[in-house]
């Protein structure tokens, strides 16, 4: 059994607009996908929203056409073209609503760099704008990796704003024996993390080929209980793996507040299983 952290914020107040940025530099680790689910959950809890895709070689999170995702084309003379930014930037600074923006690998570093550059942080605050970072650490041999992107977005964030997303389809996300909890990376920034949503592997005769099924037809999750494809029992699986993960992005307080009070409160308990 893998584990979840739950921040439980208090006393927060309602923002007119929220972006939430996927945030990773290692490709193929469920981001896109995570980014997906962000979507349908805010959706489903009454949020308007509107979302991006700036990777600029696979536009995975456009392929899910229910989402309509608007995909930015990046790319100039075989490289990303970070004034292309600006125009985001402009839409997040004076639309309202719910922005959910995925970055590929190769977003990663120019976009992130760019928001630090151009102090567009300050200008989100500003504006009133909440911003919440999205980033995934997955097990098996990306772990290294992820850490090392986790804690670069974590070192040069200012808030605790920090969602991380413990993957563990590849393997246990675990380091000399300790869970992502117990990481030196973790201690080091939990002033920064808002929270965790867990993804323990289930079985993957089951669960994971159900998800997996999801996935490849780019489809949502209401979407895949609606279809005549999903037989009743897959439904049923599909749902569980909804609804413990909705309920996990519930006690991150995500809709339209901001954490107002340092106080917080941390538990860790059992968690669930999705595949990537």
């Amino acid at each position: 059994m893998g584990e979840k952290i739950i921040m439980a914020n208090k006393n927060t107040e309602v923002l007119e607009s929220s972006i939430h940025l996927s945030l990773q530099g290692k490709g193929g680790v469920g981001k896109s996908l995570f980014a997906s689910i962000l979507v349908q959950y805010l959706r489903a809890r009454g949020g308007d929203v509107q979302a991006v895709d700036t990777d600029p070689v696979n536009h995975t999170l456009a392929q899910y056409k229910d989402l309509n995702v608007e995909p930015l084309e990046l790319l100039r003379d075989g490289g990303i073209d970070q004034r292309k930014f600006d125009g985001l930037m402009e839409r997040l600074l004076t639309e309202s609503g719910t922005f959910v923006v995925d970055s590929g690998a190769a977003t990663f570093v120019p976009l992130w760099f760019y928001m630090l550059e151009n102090r567009v942080l300050d200008l989100l605050q500003k504006s009133g704008r909440r911003l919440v970072v999205h980033s995934v650490v997955t097990g098996g041999q990306g772990l290294a990796d992820t850490l090392s992107g986790f804690n670069q977005v974590a070192q040069s964030s200012r808030d605790q704003n920090l969602v991380v997303w413990v993957n563990e389809y590849f393997g246990p996300v675990r380091q000399d024996g300790a869970g992502f909890a117990d990481m030196t990376v973790y201690k080091k920034n939990q002033d920064k993390v808002l929270g965790c949503v867990a993804i323990i592997k289930r079985n993957q005769e089951t669960f994971g080929r159900d998800i997996e099924e999801m996935i490849a037809a780019k489809i949502t999750f209401d979407q895949a209980l609606r279809s005549g494809e999903f037989s009743i029992m897959a439904k049923q699986r599909l749902k569980i793996i909804k609804d413990d993960l909705f309920e996990q992005l519930d006690a991150l307080n995500l809709i339209g507040t901001r954490k107002t009070s340092a106080a917080a409160a941390t538990q860790v308990v059992g968690s669930t299983a999705l595949a990537s």
